[in-house]
Order: C-alpha cells, then sequence, then structure tokens
C-alpha cells in the first residue's frame, strides 16, 4: 500500500516538472553550438567576476547640491618642513577675507627642531604664535605697555634713543625700543641698542637662524569665511593696516623658503578622501633656488558631506590648489618671503555615500547575469542552427537543379 501510495507522489511531482528533458537519441550536437556554449560560459565568468569587483569596490558615489551650511568653524591641518629657517624665526599667522587678523583662534600647533639633514633636535614645543602679542595691533600693544607702566611706578626708565611718545615714556627691554621705533617708523638695529646688547639668548638665537631646520604641525580652528594662513620668517604685527613681518638684522633675500608639505587638510580627516585625491598637496616639496622667494598657494575648498554605510555622515573638506612662486621684491611692499596659503569655499556641496554590500544583491545580480546571458545565446544558437539547416539544404538541392 505504501508503495503504491510513494508511486503515486512521484507521478503526481512529474507533472510539475517545467524541464522537460529529452532523449539523447534526440539530441543534436553541432561545432557552432560548442563555439556558442563557450563564449557563453566565458561571458557569464566574465559577469560575474565584474559583478564581484564592484561588490568588492570601495569608491562611493558622488551627487553635488547647494551648500547651505552656515556659522561652522573650519578645522586646518597641517604638517610643514621649513629646512632651512630655524624655528626661533618662524611663525603662523591666520587673516580672515577681510584683512584682519585673527587674535584668539583657537589651535593646537607645535614646533619642532631640526638640524639640517631634517632629523629631530628636540622633543616638539607647543607654539603660542598665533593670536599671541606678536600679532596684536600696535596700538593695542602700546596701549597695554602704558597701563603696565603706569601700574609699576617704582619700576626704572631706559631710554628710548630719541624714540619717547606719550604712548612709550621708557623702554626697559629691546621689545619696548624696538616697538618705540616702530612707531616713529624708523630703522631698528638691536645690535646698536643697549637693552638688546645683553640678550645673549637673542644673539644665540641670530647664530643658529640658518643651521636649523623647523617643523609646523598641528591644527588651526578658524572661522568658516574664506581667509589665508601663512608661515614666514620674522617677527609679526599690524602697523598702519598692514600685516608686517620684521626679519631685522638679517634681510630677506637671507631666508630661503624651500620647504616639505607632509600634510595639509580641512575638516575632519578620512582615509577615503585621502586615497581619492582629496589632499593633492600631501608629500609635496617646493624647492627654492635663492633667497626671498615668496610660495603662494591659492586653495578652492569644496564641502564635502561623507555617508558611510551604516548611515552615519562626517562633514569635510575637499580642495584644489594652484601654486605660484615669485621673489617677494616682485610683489612689492606686499611681498615677503615665505609659505603663503589663500583658500576660499566653493558654493557647491559633494555629498559621498558608500555602496552598500548585500550579499543578496550579489547573489541575485549573479543569478540574473548567469539566466539572461544563457537564454540570449540560447536563442542565437538556435539561430545559427536554422541558418546552418536551411544552407545544407540549399547545397543538397544545388547539384539537382543542375541537372
Amino acid at each position: 500500500m505504501s508503495q503504491k501510495k510513494s508511486f503515486f507522489c512521484m507521478n503526481t511531482l512529474k507533472q510539475f516538472d517545467a524541464f522537460a528533458k529529452p532523449l539523447e537519441e534526440v539530441q543534436i550536437k553541432t561545432v557552432w553550438g560548442g563555439i556558442v556554449s563557450l563564449v557563453c560560459f566565458l561571458t557569464i565568468v566574465f559577469l560575474m567576476v565584474s559583478n564581484l569587483v564592484e561588490y568588492l569596490d570601495n569608491t562611493p558615489t558622488e551627487e553635488l547640491f547647494v551648500d547651505t551650511s552656515r556659522n561652522k568653524k573650519l578645522q586646518i591641518h597641517f604638517d610643514i618642513i621649513v629646512p632651512k629657517i630655524s624655528c626661533d624665526f618662524l611663525v603662523l599667522d591666520a587673516v580672515d577675507n577681510s584683512g584682519e587678523t585673527h587674535l584668539q583662534v583657537d589651535h593646537n600647533i607645535y614646533k619642532r627642531r631640526l638640524n639640517l639633514e631634517g632629523q629631530p633636535i628636540s622633543d616638539p614645543e607647543k607654539s603660542d604664535d598665533v593670536g599671541s602679542k606678536k600679532t596684536l595691533n600696535l596700538a593695542s600693544m602700546l596701549k597695554s605697555n602704558e597701563t603696565d607702566n603706569a601700574n609699576n611706578t617704582a619700576a626704572l626708565c631706559g631710554s628710548c634713543y630719541g624714540a619717547e611718545s606719550l604712548t612709550i615714556p621708557c623702554c626697559n627691554t629691546c621689545d619696548d625700543v624696538k616697538r618705540a621705533y616702530k612707531m616713529k617708523n624708523w630703522d631698528f638695529h638691536p645690535y646698536s641698542i643697549e637693552q638688546c646688547k645683553n640678550q645673549s639668548s637673542q644673539n644665540e638665537m641670530y647664530d643658529k637662524a640658518f643651521k636649523e631646520g623647523c617643523q609646523l604641525y598641528g591644527t588651526l580652528l578658524v572661522n568658516r569665511v574664506s581667509g589665508s594662513f601663512h608661515i614666514a620668517p620674522g617677527m609679526s604685527f599690524s602697523f598702519n593696516h598692514m600685516h608686517v613681518h620684521d626679519v631685522h638684522p638679517f634681510s630677506s633675500s637671507s631666508f630661503n623658503t624651500t620647504h616639505i608639505i607632509r600634510h595639509l587638510s580641512f575638516g575632519q580627516k578620512l582615509e577615503s578622501i585621502t586615497s581619492h585625491g582629496g589632499n593633492p598637496l600631501d608629500s609635496t616639496e617646493s624647492i627654492a633656488e635663492e633667497g626671498a622667494v615668496m610660495f603662494q598657494y591659492y586653495l578652492k575648498i569644496v564641502p564635502t558631506l561623507y555617508q558611510r554605510r551604516d548611515l552615519s555622515t562626517l562633514s569635510t573638506n575637499q580642495f584644489s590648489v594652484t601654486k605660484h612662486k615669485v621673489l617677494a621684491f616682485d610683489k612689492g611692499p606686499s611681498g615677503a618671503p615665505g609659505i603663503f596659503f589663500s583658500y576660499e569655499f566653493s558654493p557647491i556641496m559633494i555629498k559621498l555615500t558608500e555602496k552598500p554590500r548585500l550579499l543578496g544583491h550579489l547573489f541575485t545580480q549573479f543569478l540574473c547575469n548567469i539566466s539572461g546571458v544563457f537564454i540570449c545565446f540560447w536563442i542565437i544558437d538556435i539561430f545559427m542552427y536554422k541558418v546552418s539547416k536551411v544552407y545544407n539544404i540549399r547545397k543538397k538541392q544545388l547539384p539537382n537543379s543542375n541537372d
């Protein structure tokens, strides 16, 4: 009884067989069929490999939007080596688009002394060049100096060598004399000033100015507007609405501004951006064949929104760059040796989206390719078989027609 039931079930299932198999005796195999089958197999393998490569590819898709973000801060990450100027003679300043010097910029900048071979000779030291008193407006410095003198009436009153004024009646330090001279628009020569002669550390700084190199690295946090920042030799200050670098006792032509940009980026660091050319200045070297060379980098920053596969988003930036190299003397009064970066923002934002890796999607692509290619080549095989069959019939009939 069980055998009959099993036999009945088997016969029932056979009725649902959509893949009927012809007998081998009625199967016809041809040379063209073998060629078409081989090409079909190679095509399927090629498409499956292509799908697998696309599945493993990390290249994100790109979309363009109008940038509507406002009131955000901009992180500037940099790592720059100046191999022929000591750290004591290098300062970093940041200026916004209106030309106003940033005085209270949140930053985390370090300087590391290097020998002429590029090897470190000291531990990194945190720099206070950005937003320090060096970059204050001269009138503000003089007012501060006047307040300090009023609070300390018992202090000795040193000579300003004819540069005394109501705001600077006394010059007790080398810097005081220097400020007073700048107020009078006089040339300042520290070696002839008594307050400067006793500063042995300053003389030591002058001696090693060109016997060491310097690595500057860290992060600037500035307003998200167009602006600039630069690394240049000398003491920086603002005078008559001009940004000035005082390189005394040397001349501008004494400074070789050869440099290596190890890294420069804006916003959060992303390896995906770096690997796709988002930081074009990384690991670049610029050589100055002479002194007083002014390197200018014009950067176009493109805001970028990066969306990961887990749908989390990161805000960063990409940029393009145009580089110029000129002698500082050719730029007139605005020229100075150094490394200058000017940046502006694009109104367009790019959204990069990582493609999701779904195993089911890959499997579906495999099935679609296999079935689609098989059907196409099956139709080609039928067509070729029909053509060859007609050709053979015509060929057999040809001698009979001649008779």
